[in-house]
Order: structure tokens, then sequence, then C-alpha cells
């Protein structure tokens, strides 16, 4: 079995970011094992699995089903580093945050946790349309559905490995596939909406990486589905603006509202004036926010 390493920096907590990564059972898209995180993914038309473990300082990836090319390993490193959010410097929001009043504990207690991200723009966003208005176990089972019924699947030592539906998959489907799976008929027409937008080209990974915030969230919300809060979302998950900052996001409200003790949340100008301390660090304080839910 092959195995490569990938140093860390000294702000990364592997235990941290894997309670993320075990938040449902029902999670599809990658399988968490005592010792370590397992997952496919799809290089140059090859199917290739890997697990993801702690190892001293840094972190090994053991390929599982194959011993991939180097051209290949050295892409599956760099989605490791990318989905572990391993290239962001957290020291200047750490400074930030040990003088703010809601997050000097939240900084102290989860310290080395981080944006685990979707690497996959298409998957954001989909995600971020399927946990509209429900809670986020009952997203997690319509992903389940979605991603065993339209995903690819490889099998391997009598375990099920499954691919996130492709765009071009999503732009076949209908109400008639997607409503007997629980979808509303809004979010059935928003997941195809997307995939057409994809796999016509009008928007890919490429086309919004290195652009400003907004500009990036104005190309996203040309699409039907995709508003402010989705936007938002997609680009602190896949490409970790740290200034996507999802204002109308319930559980940031309700954060708020425990931290500062408040009778009731606070209303989205209560919410701004917080994150006025945070400028530029937006994503991250959402982040640990989150975390104190």
């Amino acid at each position: 079995m092959k195995t490569i390493r990938i140093a860390v920096p000294v702000e990364f907590d592997y235990e941290q970011n894997l309670q993320f990564l075990k938040r449902s059972p029902k999670e599809v898209l990658h399988r968490v094992e005592e010792d370590g995180v397992v997952k496919l993914l799809q290089v140059n038309g090859e199917l290739v699995l890997f697990k993801v473990k702690s190892s001293g300082k840094g972190l090994t990836i053991d390929f599982l089903n194959s011993t991939p090319s180097d051209q290949t390993q050295e892409h599956i490193k760099k989605f490791v580093r990318e989905w572990f959010d391993l290239e962001t410097d957290l020291i200047p929001f750490y400074k930030l945050a040990k003088k703010d009043e809601l997050l000097k504990d939240l900084v102290k207690k989860h310290y080395g946790y981080r944006i685990i991200g979707q690497p996959d723009l298409f998957e954001s966003l989909v995600w971020a349309v399927l946990g509209q208005q429900i809670n986020l176990q009952f997203a997690y089972t319509l992903k389940q559905r979605f991603v065993e019924n339209f995903g690819e699947l490889l099998s391997w030592n009598d375990q099920n490995y499954f691919l996130f539906p492709t765009p071009q998959e999503v732009t076949k489907l209908t109400d008639a596939d997607l409503l007997p799976l629980q979808f509303s008929r809004q979010k059935s027409k928003y997941s195809v909406n997307i995939a057409e937008a994809f796999a016509s080209g009008t928007i890919s990974k490429e086309k919004l990486k290195g652009l400003p915030l907004q500009e990036a969230k104005e190309i996203l919300m040309n699409v039907k589905g995709v508003g402010n809060w989705t936007a938002n979302y997609a680009l602190m998950k896949t490409f970790r603006y740290p200034d996507a900052f999802p204002l109308e996001d319930a559980g940031v409200h309700n954060a708020i509202k425990n931290l500062k003790r408040m009778k009731q949340k606070p209303s989205p100008a209560q919410v701004k004036r917080v994150f006025k301390n945070y400028k530029g660090w937006e994503a991250y304080a959402t982040l640990y926010l989150w975390k104190s839910l």
C-alpha cells in the first residue's frame, strides 16, 4: 500500500476537524473509521480510494484500491490540503479573536479547528440548497438518497463508496426522479438549474477562482436558486474567502443570542454590528460561532 505524508501548520488540530466529519451517520461521501477518514475521488477517469490519518506532526494518505501515478498522488495531496484548509494562516484571526468577548473562549477551546471544505463547487452549492429551511439531519437524508441514486459507486472490502453526482447526470433529472426522494419541487428545480449552469460552462470553479468576493457572489446569484446565503456558504466552503459571511444564517443568530445572553435573536443590523469586529475574517468567526452550538 502506497503512503504519502503531508505537513500541517501548528494551528491545526486533527481531532477537532475529525469531529466535524463525524457530524452525521448518514454521510455518504466519506467514512470515518477508528484511525482515519476514507474518501473516494475520481482523477482523470480513475477511481481512487484513500484514507487520511493523523501521524505525529502531520497527516498521512494511504492509497487503498490502487497505487496511483505520481501525478494522481499530487492531485490527491492538493485535494487533502484544500479539504482540511491547511493553506490558511490562522495566526492573524487568532490574534483578533483573543481580544474579542464572543470568540476568545471559543478559539481557546477549539484551537486548530478549520473550515473543512467542499473543494467541489457544484457539490457545495447543491448541498447548500438541500439544507435550506430544514434541519441538518434531514438534509443529510436527502443528500444520502441523492448520492446513492445518482452518484458513481465503488465497492471495496464489502463497503460502498460514492462520488457526488456530476452536473451532466443531474441535468437529466426531473421532479419524477427527485420528488420520491422527498425533495421539494423547489429543491428539485434549483438542483437541476445549478447542474445546467455547470454543464453549460456558465459557472465553474476555474471561472470564479481569484475573483473578488462580491464579483464571485454576483456570478453565482445569477443562477436561479442561489441566493445570498447559498452563495456565501459555497464561497466560504470551496474557496475559503475569509470575508464570506452568511448574514441570514440562523445558527449565527442563535450563537450570538446564546453568547450574549440575549432574550431574543439579534436583528440583522445587530449581527452586522457584531461582525464589524471581524472584518476580513467573517468566515472564520462564523465557523467558531457555529461550533459554540
